[in-house]
């Protein structure tokens, strides 16, 4: 059948694109690595430095993840192929859907894979820390950032990343005011760099006895953690610290004592909290880590000539400076302001099916093709 004679070209001359992936991946060098340590983690006393250990291990799955995704992509391509002769020898139209969606998948996946090669950034690899902000407009902004907050959870957890709440200040009647996460992973940082932020929300308020239509914004701070041996200058003398009790999650044991700590940093104003762990001085070493990666962030702004004082941009969370518009009422829209790229897909959207705006940012600014404002 003609249309099976299509796809078979179509995946013959797909195939150097595999090859090429596989090229720029550097399997090789990833394969001598995973040896090398997996052989560490099996020598005694591996556990000794827990903390060193667990990123070896997540170091590990990495690797793991990066080899078999691009052995399943070839495993692909060839079942394809089997299917496109099984079809014409049967001449089996009914297999056609099946065809034309595994081709489909299998150039977005490519396709997802090959722009991950482009993060080259010094800290493209580190894993992501997110800050969530409500902005003005009360119970309707902390409700959209809550929508927000459990957007990108989603996307960790499609990803296989993990994900780990830092800090949250929950609403007055519903949402949250402001949160911190954690997301680890492999370019965790990387992928989602573009998603800082504005984003607005456009819907039928159902806070609203009159179901009136709303706009609501919140902003997304996207930070890399900073490995332990860059070195930034921080002077205690230069850093408060507040200690309070804990208001999240974490049954009656988190609000007994004030093991939450909260950093202000002097010069530049800059303020992060822990509430996460059981201990005062874990929940400090969480701080520390963040107002790390936050002055290394505000570093590289200041390198980049995007700021202008110490205390770096900030964002006014309104109309005019969002990166991308959630509309839900009178039609379902999700579209960025900065690529053009847009999905009437919202419902999965909003469960965390985040990589077409993602490969569109990094495609964007490997080609410079911004859209025009």
């Amino acid at each position: 059948m003609l249309e099976f004679d299509e796809y078979k070209v179509w995946l013959n001359n797909f195939k150097p694109q595999l090859e090429t992936l596989k090229a720029s991946l550097g399997l090789d060098q990833a394969a001598r690595e995973l040896d090398l340590l997996q052989s560490q983690s099996a020598a005694p006393g591996f556990w000794d430095d827990p903390d060193k250990a667990q990123k070896t291990q997540q170091r590990i799955k990495a690797l793991q993840d990066k080899i078999e995704n691009q052995a399943k992509r070839e495993r692909s391509w060839s079942d394809l192929v089997t299917l496109c002769e099984m079809g014409n020898e049967e001449e089996d139209a009914s297999l056609l859907p099946e065809l034309s969606e595994g081709c489909r998948a299998l150039e977005e996946d490519v396709e997802s894979a090959r722009l991950a090669t482009l993060l080259t950034g010094e800290y493209d690899n580190a894993n992501a820390i997110l800050t969530f902000h409500a902005g003005a407009g009360g119970t309707e902004a902390q409700d959209w950032a809550q929508m927000l907050f459990r957007m990108y959870t989603r996307w960790a957890e499609r990803h296989g990343f993990t994900c780990e709440t830092v800090d949250y200040l929950e609403g007055d009647e519903a949402g949250l005011k402001s949160a911190t996460i954690m997301i680890t992973g492999e370019n965790a940082y990387g992928f989602l760099r573009g998603e800082n932020g504005v984003h607005r929300l456009v819907r039928v308020s159902p806070f609203d006895a009159n179901a009136r239509r709303q706009t609501s914004f919140a902003a997304l701070e996207v930070m890399p953690e900073i490995p332990d041996d860059v070195e930034v200058d921080i002077r205690p003398e230069d850093v408060e610290m507040q200690v309070f009790r804990s208001s999240g999650a974490g049954g009656q044991h988190i609000n007994k004592t004030s093991s939450a700590v909260r950093l202000i940093h002097k010069p530049t104003g800059i303020v992060v909290s822990s509430q996460q762990e059981r201990s005062q001085f874990q929940n400090r070493d969480t701080c520390m880590r963040m107002l790390r990666s936050k002055l290394v962030e505000l570093q590289m702004q200041a390198h980049a000539e995007k700021i202008s004082d110490l205390k770096g941009v900030q964002m006014k969370i309104e109309w005019g400076s969002q990166i991308r518009s959630y509309v839900f009422m009178p039609y379902q829209l999700v579209k960025d302001t900065r690529t053009g790229y847009e999905t009437a897909n919202i419902n999965s959207v909003m469960d965390g099916d985040l990589d077409g705006f993602i490969n569109a940012y990094l495609s964007c600014e490997a080609t410079g093709n911004w859209v025009e404002k």
